[in-house]
């Protein structure tokens, strides 16, 4: 066996420890399944999203201002989907995560031809010269005020990797590394599974906000939800810019 699969052995172990442990923890009323058609819809998820108001009678939020909120987060949307429905936002991430690798799979890592035959214009190099470094930084900003703003790891992840195209379009010898793009992506799935597994250890939940949501509108706010966001970012950035490399040069 190789020192990498005794890494992913070691890996495994721990990782089933902490569920076992998180499991373990898990008293009969924290499984409070309903028979069908016994749902009391007080109880459901939905209801929550529903009655969810920045101008609530009893909890008013003022932008700002207020501190410790449910979620901190500004934008109802991040809130959503990298806190309330996380573990969903996990399976997206998985999927583009098995698309890339088939991809990868299909046409190779390492391939000799390439779609273009010539470097672009001098016109082109010169305008992706000025683009590439405003997208990448623009992908970066949306990536890290995901829960403040509109965006998010997934659109900075998009627009990251539309920049990478930008160099594989103006120059025709332009190549990724493919072990760094690998080592990105495993480190912000992983990392995005530890946060995950803490949340199920120290409250029996699967990706719980177990940090200080701080002050609603604020950079440092939201608990976990930036920091998913980031390793979102990554993920998507490297995934996506994998597939353009692979495509390109199949």
């Amino acid at each position: 066996m190789r020192f990498r699969d005794y890494l992913s052995l070691f890996l495994v172990i721990v990782l089933g420890f902490i569920i076992f442990q998180a499991f373990a923890g898990m008293t009969d009323d924290s499984l409070n399944i309903n028979q069908f058609g016994e749902v009391n819809l007080n109880e459901r998820t939905s209801i929550h999203y529903i009655n969810k108001d920045v101008n609530s009678e009893t909890t008013p939020i003022i932008y700002n201002k207020t501190q410790n909120p449910e979620s901190g987060s500004s934008n109802y949307v991040t809130s959503i989907i990298a806190n309330y429905r996380a573990l969903d936002t996990l399976g997206e991430i998985t999927v583009l995560f098995i698309a890339a690798a088939g991809l990868a799979f299909v046409l190779g890592e390492h391939n000799k031809n390439n779609a273009f035959d010539s470097d672009a214009s001098f016109i082109v190099k010169t305008g992706v010269k000025i683009l590439f470094p405003l997208l990448f930084l623009l992908g970066i900003y949306i990536v890290v005020h995901g829960h403040l703003t509109p965006g998010g790891g997934f659109q900075g992840g998009a627009v990251i990797a539309t920049a990478i195209l930008l160099k594989f379009l103006a120059y025709k010898d332009y190549k990724l590394n493919h072990t760094g793009l690998t080592i990105l992506e495993s480190f912000a799935g992983i990392s995005f599974l530890i946060i995950g597994l803490i949340g199920l250890y120290t409250d029996g939940s699967f990706l719980t906000n177990f940090l200080a949501t701080g002050t609603i509108g604020t950079f440092f706010s939201a608990g976990i939800i930036p920091i998913i966001y980031i390793l979102i970012g990554i993920k998507v950035g490297a995934e996506l810019s994998g597939i353009i490399s692979n495509l390109i040069n199949a």
